[in-house]
């Protein structure tokens, strides 16, 4: 239904239908299933055609909205009235990470004083409540139900493994068309029926960051079902350890401890081939800092593995050693990629073929304009969170930093680093919580991997801590996590990594 609407085969209009139907069976399915559904489907959501002039109200709202009310009452009526009759006491039995997201809450709600538009701020806030819906109800479900963590785990490669095959069908379509068919093809045909017309006005008209420019040379950023080419390899990297799930599944405990090569696992399993795959869509993204971020993760490999044998965890760091090899296909692929860029793409001839070579040389280029503009806006982000440390400007409030109009907010208007974004908009406190919860996140990892004897776990945490430090490292130079796409899979992934408790079944 998903493919049929947004290639225009069927109307706009029947969405709203489709919705009902899709609330109902989350209303009627075992939450479980619901829950399932939902993970699936995260870059397929698509947004309902309310009216004429408000189109762009997604699907994924009201679905997380119904199971988190369907999980709420489905709770033992004892345990909601507690809640209601000792909120403290309730409070007290709380693990760290959730008083921390709790205290991070509560600096948002007070940041909204500080804003200028007061509405702007409060529908910033419940955005970011509803799309957190979603992993409170997996953390309960998970920590309930051992398998069911591990069946999400397992499904979360589902759309990670559509989205970058769709992405390189992006990059082959660039062979037969040029520009303007595909901007109306992408610009004014999917992107329209997929989040609505506020945003195809902003892409079209105002810009966007599908195309790599050098001069007289036009490069595709493959963005696939997503808005931009930043948070599309976000939600690939955050979907690779399922990937690596189900790509080693077959793999033999006393092969998998000896770390056998990455070539002999292929010939074990052929699904380990996905993972080149989706490092190259990744790649093909163009986003610079993606690369310089899996550069950086290099020496948080390095450390980890230090760990691991300082502590005596041979096994571990066995593992740990095999699953961060496949760091070396990412690196190796530039030269895949490198044809790619260099490519006639949109039916015309390149120059030169130096397009690649350009765009990486331009990271460390502090004189390139996109680079230039990043350091002015990081250096008003500094004296902004100096004269407002502790609420910031206001959550969702941003563009006052720039003195910009409020509006631009909705086309992107960014710190371009999210710990900047965070200080600027809710203040130091509130940014010294939020790194507090990132450490506690790969600390969790760290311990599910060490203490596990599961496979899916221990493959899915060890490869968590390569990951999820590469986003966090991208993150300094992009704060595109604020995506929901991008944000739902980071929810469901924190809320699988938190969850610490772990099976007996052995590896």
């Amino acid at each position: 239904m998903f493919g049929l609407i947004i290639l225009g085969i069927m109307p706009r209009w029947i969405v709203p239908y489709f919705v009902l139907i899709l609330a109902g069976y989350v209303i009627f399915a075992p939450i479980e299933d619901g829950v399932t559904f939902f993970v699936r489907s995260i870059p397929f959501f698509i947004a309902i055609p309310v009216t004429a002039t408000f189109d762009n109200f997604n699907t994924w709202r009201i679905i997380s909205a119904i199971l988190f009310l369907k999980w709420f009452f489905g709770n033992s009526v004892s345990e909601i009235l507690e809640w209601v009759r000792q909120p403290f006491t309730r409070l007290k039995k709380l693990n760290f990470s959730s008083i921390l997201l709790i205290v991070i809450l509560l600096f948002a709600i007070l940041s909204i004083t500080q804003a200028e538009n007061y509405l702007l701020a409060v529908k910033r806030g419940l955005y970011f409540i509803n799309l957190s819906l979603i992993g409170i109800v997996a953390y309960d479900l998970f920590n309930k139900k051992e398998q069911f963590r591990e069946n999400i785990i397992k499904n979360l490669a589902i759309p990670t493994i559509i989205v970058a095959m769709v992405g390189l069908a992006q990059v082959v379509s660039t062979y037969f068309v040029d520009i303007y068919q595909f901007m109306a093809l992408w610009g004014e045909g999917i992107q329209c029926r997929q989040f609505g017309a506020e945003w195809c006005n902003i892409a079209v008209r105002v810009g966007n960051t599908w195309l790599a420019y050098f001069g007289d040379q036009l490069s595709l950023r493959v963005f696939s079902l997503f808005p931009d080419s930043h948070s599309f390899p976000i939600f690939l990297l955050l979907g690779l350890p399922s990937v690596f799930v189900v790509a080693l599944k077959k793999l033999s405990p006393e092969k998998f401890i000896n770390s056998q090569s990455i070539f002999k696992t292929a010939s074990v399993n052929k699904t380990v081939i996905l993972i080149p795959v989706i490092f190259l869509a990744a790649i093909l993204s163009g986003t610079r800092g993606i690369w310089a971020a899996g550069a950086g993760t290099l020496f948080v490999v390095l450390f980890l593995v230090f760990l691991l044998k300082k502590y005596g965890h041979a096994s571990q760091q066995k593992i740990f050693t095999y699953l961060s090899s496949y760091l070396i296909l990412f690196f190796l692929l530039f030269t895949v990629a490198f044809p790619i860029f260099a490519s006639p793409q949109f039916l015309v001839s390149k120059g030169n073929s130096l397009i690649l070579r350009n765009r990486i040389k331009s990271i460390i280029d502090f004189g390139e304009t996109s680079n230039s503009q990043r350091i002015e806006i990081w250096k008003k982000s500094l004296v902004s969170i100096v004269k407002h440390p502790l609420l910031g400007v206001g959550i969702g409030n941003f563009p006052v930093v720039l003195k910009q109009d409020l509006r631009l907010a909705k086309a992107g208007s960014s710190a371009h680093n999210l710990y900047l974004q965070i200080a600027a908009e809710m203040g130091i406190p509130a940014l010294f919580l939020s790194l507090c919860f990132f450490w506690l996140l790969i600390k969790n990892a760290y311990q599910n991997f060490i203490e596990s004897r599961n496979q899916t776990f221990i493959i899915y945490n060890a490869t968590a801590l390569i990951f999820i430090p590469w986003v966090l490292l991208y993150l300094l130079t992009d704060a595109a996590i604020f995506d929901e796409r991008a944000f739902l899979i980071f929810v469901i992934t924190t809320a699988a990594v938190l969850n610490k408790k772990t099976s007996a079944k052995t590896i």
